[in-house]
This record gives structure tokens, C-alpha cells and sequence, in this order.
């Protein structure tokens, strides 16, 4: 199928129909179905709503014979210009996942993961499991969009959604089913179970030249880093502290879960090492598990070493295409499946969590910490993990994903 086979018209639609004899376990949907864009012409619907959109429909997954879709804009644009704006970004047969940075939220695997594992259902508590990292990096920063992001920073842009939508997954109590309602209401008791959030376990930071953008005020406050510690008053959760960090310009690009598990008591090994047990879920890029475990290095000596056991999803399930999010969530609305959405009182929940910290940032009252870009972000983060949360850091140890 060639992009230009797709219909798409920049004008409003005056009816909005729903797919008809539609069945939420087979591929090809049928009747006939509207989609109105809004923002059309901006950045976010040309490489994510748009590409995703296409690829549902190369997949069978759109009504083949009757599918629209209307884009609006403040910007005047017409059909052709839209056209040529979005030529790049449809391409057939091509899997973007590896290019979806900007959520990080594959709910199914981790809820298959929790809750379908003998191995995992009884470690998952706050006697096996020192901290959880929650982690979102990006390489570049806000690349013109200064002035937009300037309006929200880096808490509303990416943590206070975002990861926490994965801190729910995560931290949640087991849900009677996988019906929406039962998952989001699993959802909801973690949330109203986060303790109000310390000032002193919270580092946020802003990377030098931010503020050299013309669109962002010379005196912005507004932080593009931030690591928040986040503590569960339950049975499950009492005294382990969850960790969420996002951050742009940094020195690497990745959204990952990584659970660190406590010190094994008795160690008869005498090796003076620190590491510990983790088991890693990498959201992105290069979508993987790994669990980092302590083996003795082959050979006559008794070496102790850091290695792993390793699904990559790419390697283990070739040929299979990964959905990006927004194909899922796009899919989801169309189906009427509202699992991966966020209920009323759960965006109340969410938004009591992160509210007093933001009034404080917007006030003036906590400032954010300069950083350069390239780094890890300020110092004073990596100093909050080892003295606040009680993470374990191995340096020495890096995993590399495996090649196909």
C-alpha cells in the first residue's frame, strides 16, 4: 500500500460515525470511522499521531473500504502542503517503536509479568526489594519548543503522567480482572497510598543554555530535570522508596524499571563486593528484561562476576512488530477499551501527589540546580539515591544489548 492511498483532509468533519460490527479480538475492523486531528499541522500529529494512525491501517486494524480522517489546525494549510509535511513520516512497512521516546508505558508486559510469575508474586514486597528506579532520559533538549515546555517543565511534561503510570504498575495490589475498571481501581488505592513528598528528598535541575532559547524567560525556574522520591504507606510498600527521574540533555536516551533487590544476608563469599541483585525492564530503546545476578566466573579461580539472564525482544521475537504506544492507545479508543486510560479520581490522586511540590517551583521557592549538558544530570541526584533511597550502585557492570 502507498501513502498516497490514504485519505486524509485537512477540514472539519460534520459527523463523527463509529465503527460498526466491530470485534475487539480480530484484526480487521469493519464499518466506517471518522478521526478528527486536532493540531494538525504541529509536531507531535506529524510524527506520532499521523505515522501511527497509518500503520493501523497497513495492518488491517482501520476499516479497509470507509476511514477518514480530518485534520485541524490554527495554522492554513492545505491538503497538499499536509501532504508534503507528513511524506516522510508514512512509510510502509516501517516499525517506529524504536524511535518512541516519548512514552513509556507497556502495560500489558508489566502486568503480565507481575501477576503471571510464580518466581515474581512472592519476592515483590518490601522484604525482597530495597528501591525501584523509574527512569526517562533524553539526549537532546527542548530544541525550539523552549517556550512551550517552559509552561509545564519536566514534573507535568513527563513524571507526574508518564512514569506514573508506571509507578502504578508497578506498585499495584493484584486486580480482580483485567476489565478497566478493576486495574484502574488497583490504580487509584496506590496512588492514595503516596505519602506527601519531602523537600529534602527531591532534586530538581535545569541544563545550562536552557534559558538561551529566546522563547524561555531569562529568569525561568522551570526545571528540564527532576528526581523525586515517592513512598507507599501500605503493608506491600512500607519503607521502600520509589524513585522517579526524567530529565533532557543527558547523556543518553532510555526509559527503564529497575527493582533492586536487598543484600543477601550471610554472605559466605567474603568477596568485598556491593552488588546487588536487579532485575531491569527496558522500556526503550532496545525493549528488554534482564535480570542482573552474581555468578562465578568460569576457571579454576573463585571469581566472583556481575552477569545477566537476558530477554531482548528483538533477538527472541524477530519478525514480530512492536507496536509504538500511541498505535495501542489509538487502537484502544477505537475498540471502547479504557484500561490504559486515566479515570477522574485517579488523575485527582495523581495530581495531589505532584500539586504542592509544583506550586513551591512556581512561587520560586525551590530552585533548580544548573547541570551540563551531556552528564547525568546535577550531583546532588546521584547523592539523593545513595543517602535517601539506599541504592547500590555498580558502575563496573554495563549491560549490551545483543545483537541479532
Amino acid at each position: 500500500m502507498k501513502s498516497s492511498e490514504w485519505h486524509v483532509e485537512t477540514r472539519q468533519s460534520s459527523k463523527t460515525e463509529s465503527p460498526s460490527s466491530r470485534d475487539s479480538e480480530n484484526a480487521h475492523e469493519t464499518g466506517s470511522l471518522s478521526i478528527v486531528i486536532l493540531g494538525a499541522s504541529g509536531d507531535l500529529a506529524k510524527k506520532k499521531t499521523f505515522p501511527a494512525l497509518f500503520h493501523l491501517y497497513e495492518q488491517g486494524f482501520l476499516p479497509r473500504n470507509e476511514v477518514c480522517i480530518f485534520g485541524y489546525a490554527r495554522t492554513k494549510i492545505t491538503d497538499d502542503e499536509l501532504k508534503n509535511r507528513l511524506h516522510g513520516y508514512l512509510v510502509p512497512g516501517k516499525d517506529s517503536s524504536s524511535e518512541q521516546l516519548e512514552e513509556v508505558s507497556k502495560f500489558l508486559h508489566l502486568l503480565v509479568l507481575r501477576f503471571a510469575n510464580r518466581l515474581f508474586v512472592p519476592q515483590w514486597n518490601r522484604d525482597n526489594i530495597a528501591n525501584v528506579q523509574i527512569v526517562f532520559r533524553e539526549d537532546f533538549g527542548t530544541e525550539g519548543r523552549g517556550g512551550y515546555f517552559d509552561q509545564y517543565g519536566i514534573i507535568r511534561d513527563i513524571i507526574q503522567n508518564h512514569l506514573l503510570q508506571v509507578f502504578c504498575l508497578v506498585a499495584m495490589e493484584k486486580p480482580v480482572s483485567l476489565k478497566a475498571e478493576h486495574i484502574r481501581d488497583e490504580k487509584v488505592k496506590v496512588l492514595e497510598s503516596v505519602l506527601p513528598i519531602k523537600d529534602d528528598e527531591v532534586v530538581l535541575g535545569q541544563y545550562e543554555g536552557y534559558r538561551d532559547d529566546a522563547t524561555v524567560p531569562d529568569d525561568s525556574n522551570t526545571p528540564t530535570f527532576a528526581t523525586i522520591i515517592l513512598r507507599v504507606n501500605n503493608e506491600r510498600w512500607d519503607g521502600v522508596p520509589f524513585i522517579l527521574k526524567a530529565g533532557k540533555a543527558l547523556n543518553s536516551r532510555k526509559a527503564d524499571i529497575r527493582v533492586q533487590f536487598k543484600d543477601v544476608p550471610g554472605d559466605i563469599f567474603k568477596c568485598k563486593r556491593q552488588e546487588r541483585n536487579e532485575f531491569v525492564i527496558r522500556l526503550q530503546p532496545s525493549e528488554a528484561m534482564y535480570m542482573k545476578l552474581i555468578v562465578k566466573k568460569p576457571g579454576l579461580d573463585m571469581e566472583i562476576v556481575e552477569s545477566e539472564l537476558d530477554l531482548s525482544y528483538r533477538q527472541r521475537y524477530q519478525g514480530v512488530t512492536i507496536p509504538e504506544a500511541y498505535e495501542r492507545l489509538i487502537l484502544d479508543t477505537i475498540r471502547g477499551d479504557q484500561q490504559h486510560f486515566v479515570r477522574r479520581d485517579e488523575l485527582k490522586a495523581s495530581w495531589e501527589i505532584f500539586t504542592p511540590l509544583l506550586h513551591q517551583i512556581d512561587e520560586g521557592e525551590f530552585k533548580p540546580i544548573p547541570y551540563k549538558p551531556g552528564t547525568r544530570g546535577p550531583a546532588e541526584a546521584d547523592k539523593l539515591l545513595l543517602e535517601k533511597a539506599g541504592y547500590v550502585q555498580t558502575p563496573s557492570y554495563k549491560w549490551i544489548p545483543p545483537t541479532l
